[in-house]
């Protein structure tokens, strides 16, 4: 049973779509570090909903799809909308780790006024992520 004390779970689950979600989970885990936490298969090969996590943060992902929700990614629409900050306890380590595997980095590795050690990144899909020692 998951511990429901406030502060010890997360409350907040990003959810994205990609077009290849087995290969964007693969690339999450090699570019990023992201564990795969659970995959349930879709129709036809494509995956109807996944889980992968780092430290103590989970992103849900799945294939895209039409739908209610109508997710689009960033290639369809031409522009990224929002993106997804990680907290990392080494941003040196982990940008080298990023860049190793090909993550096109927007920003590259830098301190902040606000006191963080961070830089950003696209996935292969052009989803933003941020990774840094800023924790809110």
């Amino acid at each position: 049973m998951p511990d429901h004390t406030p502060g010890a779970t997360p409350n907040l689950f990003p959810f994205l779509s990609y077009h290849d979600a087995r290969a964007a989970i693969r690339w999450l885990g090699d570019a990023f570090g992201f564990e795969e936490k659970s995959v349930h298969a879709g129709p036809d090969g494509t995956v109807a909903h996944a889980e992968v996590r780092l430290g103590q943060g989970v992103v849900m992902l799945g294939s895209r799809k039409d739908g209610p929700l109508g997710l689009k990614t960033p290639g369809e629409l031409g522009a990224v909308t929002g993106g997804i900050y990680v907290f990392v306890e080494d941003a040196d380590a982990h940008y080298a780790r990023a860049v190793a595997a090909g993550a096109e980095v927007v920003i590259e590795l830098r301190d902040t006024d606000y006191g963080s050690r961070e830089y950003a990144a696209r996935d292969p899909e052009g989803n933003l992520w941020s990774f840094g020692t800023y924790l809110p």
